[in-house]
């Protein structure tokens, strides 16, 4: 039935007349709940004739117990209801203890709480330890605040986590302006922790010089009073909360003057969503309740006399706070349910995993540059990463491992040291793992013992390598790059490499040499560029000096900035947006989509003299992201895409004269780019990449080809 239970503190009594905190939250929520024939509440009361929603509520009868704990009695109880009818979910409102009993008897059920107050102050959340446990046992866990939630993580890393969220106590906002009459109100505890005291006091002062209006105070307290005394001073004790509401419906200022850290506070919230102007102390969740308060710099009488006075005298003011208020609640049932009904449908349904085929799928491990080490942040132009993506969609196995990051950790020891790592953990999870098939990125560091080794335990086992920088003597880094790939030459079945095979001057026997598109990502590439309206720039354009740093690398030179300054020189009406260029750092990560989003058009530019599909990476990027890219003619991309598609130049002449023509007509384009940046997800999208990769690699299908060939 995928039931899912609500359990609530058992003081908490879930009615109409009485309710606190937590029965006002399940009360609210129930209501526009798409589980509502789900839920079923669990709590207790003597009296069963208040209750608020009967058909959902299981009453939990405690007794008087003298010699047992109450609590202890209550979960025993709501244990055998749980036995009974196998809830798929149990949410248990603000007691970490409940929770961690019941999970004790019921480990594979799923657990959501709820914390109101102050998790540092709840028994069961009180140590770090605790509250790790928690995260590790819940399947959501939900902050009434922001506040709430800092106190929660105090100590904690919040970023390994990701089980959590805020879900505010909220209101159903009332379509009409009510009435107003000009009455001051108080809502709450008597005391002063609430700031009772200091109301009081202010009201009395107030009361006297403004004779038309009165002040009310909704409450009580019996462990604190205060004898306040006043003909238009009215305390009308504990009321229903559907009273409290009307009341807001008639007042006009209220005011909240709390001294101890509100978890949240409802009154605030309630009063301004009913077109009170709202006066709060700056303490735990209060300024959350609200988007427009007056914020009390001291909480003092003589404070709330003067921000009260000011508004009564100013009434355009307290007009304009009013109205505000109403029009802008901040936090609106219809919206809170809903996250949390999607949370009770992944936790109920959640996505199936991947199915995998033995007889088809592979065990693969992929070997390459994770870049950990610099906080991942070149994801976005990942090849690897892309790549395995598309091997996992496919429904491969893939275990990974990041050469790099491990040849840079343990800085003390030796470069040798670090290798004899890399090493150690690349035989070991090939020896316990037992691949079909080792893909390699840009790894240099195995050495001819691992590959001995390896090729001996498993004499079947594929090795393969993609690879995107130059192997051609006209290009950059060429002998190094060639004396880096000196021991995988001897080892390697099959080379994918980001420029045709035919233009790579330096083969070696018995490797299967294929050409590797730079595969583009949807989730990765998210962004459709050519829908702006406005654009900052024309042209974006980026280039680094290397992927692993983070800015311009002094004194490095850059064929490509010759380049770049004859056409910008060229293109005086052309706005340009340059990166890794005079002194201008690249971008990465999010700011990358930041800075291309400001452009319409991109330049696809590679270091090395043109060779036939020869690109930069940065153009799955550019035509995945919708951008207009342009391209020279030498690297024969027409052999992929038309000129509706994407646009070819000749020269530095030919490609001005269509900068200057795209910029001008825009619906053009906006048509190409479109188009482009289709057939790019058409041809080059990680699966087809991924497929090409296992196919030509292990052959599964002789007469394979990609969309491309």
């Amino acid at each position: 039935m995928n039931k899912v239970f609500i359990l609530l503190p058992h003081k908490d009594q879930f009615l109409k007349n009485n309710s606190g905190s937590a029965s006002i939250w399940v009360k609210d929520f129930f209501k526009l709940s798409e589980f509502k024939k789900k839920i079923e509440v669990y709590g207790s009361t003597e009296n069963l004739k208040d209750v608020s929603i009967k058909k959902i509520y299981h009453n939990i009868s405690i007794g008087g117990a003298r010699y047992q704990s109450k609590s202890q009695i209550y979960l025993k109880k709501f244990k055998t209801f749980v036995e009974k009818r196998k809830p798929k979910i149990i949410e248990i409102h603000n007691r970490p203890s409940y929770l961690l009993n019941i999970y004790k008897s019921f480990q594979k059920i799923n657990y959501i709480l709820i914390i109101h107050n102050d998790p540092l102050n709840l028994k069961g959340s009180t140590t770090v330890s605790e509250r790790v446990n928690l995260l590790k046992i819940c399947s959501q866990i939900y902050f009434v605040s922001k506040w709430v939630e800092e106190k929660f993580f105090s100590g904690i890393e919040k970023n390994y986590y990701s089980n959590f969220k805020v879900i505010y106590p909220s209101i159903n906002p009332i379509k009409k302006f009510p009435k107003k009459k000009k009455i001051i109100i108080f809502s709450g505890k008597l005391n002063s922790a609430k700031g009772f005291d200091k109301f009081g006091t202010a009201m009395i002062k107030i009361l006297n010089k403004y004779k038309s209006w009165k002040s009310l105070a909704i409450g009580d307290e019996p462990r604190e009073k205060f004898n306040f005394s006043h003909k238009r001073l009215i305390q009308l004790g504990w009321i229903p909360h559907e009273k409290v509401l009307n009341y807001y419906n008639k007042s006009t200022i209220t005011v909240v003057p709390s001294s101890w850290e509100e978890p949240f506070g409802r009154s605030s919230l309630e009063a301004g969503s009913r077109g009170n102007a709202v006066i709060i102390s700056k303490r735990g969740g209060l300024p959350e309740t609200i988007k427009s308060p007056i914020i009390l710099k001291d909480i003092t009488s003589e404070n709330i006399y003067k921000e009260v006075e000011n508004l009564i005298e100013n009434k355009k003011k307290l007009k304009e706070l009013q109205i505000d208020s109403f029009k802008n609640p901040l936090h609106i049932i219809k919206n809170n349910i809903e996250i949390i009904d999607k949370d009770r449908e992944k936790i109920i349904n959640p996505i199936k995993k991947f199915n995998i085929n033995k007889k088809s799928k592979l065990k693969i491990l992929h070997v390459f540059n994770r870049a950990e080490k610099i906080g991942s942040r070149i994801y976005f132009i990942s090849t690897g990463k892309k790549i395995e993506n598309g091997l996992i969609r496919l429904g491969h196995d893939v275990e990974g491992l990041s050469d790099r990051d491990i040849l840079s950790y343990n800085s003390g020891l030796t470069n040798l040291k670090n290798r004899d790592i890399l090493n150690k953990i690349f035989l070991n999870k090939a020896m316990y793992y037992r691949p079909d098939l080792i893909l390699m990125g840009h790894v240099n560091g195995i050495n001819e013992e691992s590959f001995e080794r390896i090729k001996k335990i498993n004499r079947n086992i594929v090795l393969s390598q993609w690879y995107e920088d130059n192997l051609s003597p006209t290009g950059p880094d060429y002998h190094k790059n060639l004396e880096n790939l000196k021991i995988n030459f001897k080892y390697i079945d099959n080379f994918f490499i980001s420029t045709h095979p035919d233009d790579i001057e330096y083969k070696k026997d018995k490797i299967n040499y294929h050409f590797l598109p730079t595969p583009a990502d949807r989730n990765i590439e998210k962004l459709d560029v050519y829908k702006n309206n406005n654009f900052t720039y024309d042209v974006f354009f980026a280039m680094s000096h290397g992927v692993n740093r983070g800015n311009i690398k002094q004194g490095k030179k850059d064929e490509r900035e010759e380049i770049i300054k004859k056409i910008v020189n060229l293109n005086k009406n052309i706005k340009f947006d340059i990166y890794g260029f005079n002194n201008r750092n690249p971008v990465w990560s999010e700011s990358f989509y930041d800075a291309i989003s400001n452009s319409c058009m991109a330049l696809n530019i590679n270091r090395g003299k043109s060779k036939k599909y020869s690109s930069s990476n940065r153009i799955a990027s550019l035509m995945g992201n919708g951008l207009l890219t342009f391209i020279d003619n030498e690297k024969k991309f027409e052999d992929f895409f038309r000129k509706d598609e994407m646009i070819f130049f000749a020269n530095n002449i030919d490609l001005s004269e269509k900068l200057n023509y795209y910029k001008k007509n825009k619906n053009e384009r906006v048509t190409i780019a479109k188009k482009g940046q289709k057939k790019y997800f058409h041809l080059f999208n990680e699966r087809n990449v991924a497929k090409y990769i296992v196919e030509k690699s292990i052959g599964f299908n002789s007469k394979y080809k990609a969309p491309w060939e």
